[in-house]
């Protein structure tokens, strides 16, 4: 019996302000942070070398989105080209990461939140994280048209705050500092700072994941997967000049407080007024971009698993207009929810880091098995993709991606005692 599919709805804007809108947020107010700390001013080489690796995982992404435009991303490239174990595991990297990376996601808008309208108290912050999801999800449930105009106006403030920020930095840049680079930084930090700042561009992934609800999605996927990560790549690197010279990469330590934005620490030494407040409320916009595109990503998988029977087939029911998985939908409120109420995110970006190098890693993988015909980049650029994931998926802490393959292998057990056996 076949399912009913998606309504196509999407067009090469609204896409690339959906990869925006899914990058746009811990990237920039959270990981860079993270990555400085790690690599001190090594952080400018961190941004460039993640921005080569993402640029062909994000070329491979898009032929494979071209030539197969489903709902699951990954997940369901590895059924098509390699084999059901490999996509199942893509699929379950995807849900563990994207998970934790949601939950972190709304916590981090509420200590924004909080912070910014003067609440010292601690104890509101599961109770504001809570309500943004319950808020968010009601959107995703009416479907993709309603969530593409919240999330235009979430990237739209976004944007206006950093643009605001770089303008204002780049003066500030003592260029001298440039030159200590090198010597400030060992190779290993950089690699382990390369492998965090890798995340901080994989939300282009999410215009992949939904492509069974993009228009022509042979011409608009390729097309938003470049803009995004070339936007992305400029503004990215536009900020780590602009922490590196203009205040010390030691500033957004995440040690300067867990309540005020990392970014806020070099913004508020600005000569013009006012940069720090604007700056804190695109971070809380980012927050919500993120969790909002989050849901809408996560809910896309748990229904193409859900098509093939690795999880419930009840999650790949669709509402009678056909925009949305509602109880998927439903199902990642409720992950999400327990993961704010008992999860650590100290180290959620870490994890999130090893989970989705497996998972681009796959996706690369199957890049490889493409024939010429739907080949639309050279063959050179999966083997890159390939090598560099798994590279760097090992550069995490140690404790780190032995739990992750524990958790590979926990999800393995899972599809062998539940798959039925006739199935593929």
């Amino acid at each position: 019996m076949s399912l009913p599919l998606l309504k196509r709805e999407l067009g090469v804007f609204g896409a690339t302000l959906m990869g925006l809108g899914s990058i746009l947020g811990t990237g920039v107010f959270v990981s860079i942070g993270i990555a400085a700390e790690i690599a001190g001013p090594g952080v400018i080489l961190a941004v460039g070398i993640a921005a080569l690796v993402a640029v062909c995982n994000g070329l491979n992404s898009a032929q494979l989105a071209a030539s197969h435009p489903v709902s699951g991303g990954t997940y369901e490239y590895g059924y098509k080209y390699l084999n059901p174990w490999l996509g199942f595991t893509a699929g379950w990297m995807f849900l563990l990461a994207k998970t934790a990376s949601a939950a972190t996601a709304a916590l981090g808008f509420a200590g924004y939140f909080l912070n910014a309208v003067g609440v010292a108290d601690r104890t509101y912050l599961i109770l504001t994280a809570l309500i943004a999801l319950a808020a968010l999800t009601l959107i995703v449930l009416t479907g993709i048209r309603r969530s593409n105009i919240a999330n235009t106006v979430t990237v739209s403030v976004t944007l206006l705050s950093l643009a605001v920020f770089i303008a204002a930095g780049l003066p500030e840049v003592r260029w001298e500092k440039m030159s200590a680079l090198q010597n400030d930084s060992s190779i290993g930090s950089i690699l382990h700072a390369t492998a965090l700042m890798f995340v901080a561009y994989t939300g282009y992934g999410r215009i992949a994941t939904m492509s069974e609800e993009v228009r022509e999605p042979s011409k608009t996927i390729p097309k938003a997967i470049i803009f995004t990560l070339g936007l992305t790549m400029l503004l990215y690197m536009a900020v780590a000049i602009v922490v590196a010279g203009a205040g010390g990469a030691d500033k957004l330590s995440l040690q300067t407080g867990a309540a005020a934005a990392p970014l806020e620490a070099i913004a508020r030494s600005f000569r013009i007024p006012g940069v720090s407040q604007l700056l804190a409320v695109g971070a809380i916009t980012a927050m919500l971009g993120v969790l909002l595109n989050l849901i809408l990503g996560l809910s896309r998988v748990w229904l193409a698993m859900g098509r093939r029977l690795d999880v419930p087939r009840v999650l790949a029911r669709l509402n009678p207009s056909g925009t949305t998985p509602y109880v998927a939908v439903v199902v990642v409120e409720i992950t999400i929810a327990l993961l704010i109420l008992v999860g650590d995110v100290k180290t959620t970006w870490s994890f999130s880091a090893f989970s989705v190098l497996i998972y681009y890693a796959i996706t690369n993988l199957a890049a490889l098995q493409l024939s010429p015909a739907q080949r639309l980049y050279p063959q050179w650029l999966a083997w890159v993709g390939l090598a560099a994931c798994l590279f760097l998926a090992f550069w995490v802490e140690r404790q780190i991606w032995l739990t992750g393959l524990a958790l590979i292998a926990a999800g393995w057990i899972w599809r062998a005692i539940v798959r039925p056996p006739t199935r593929n």
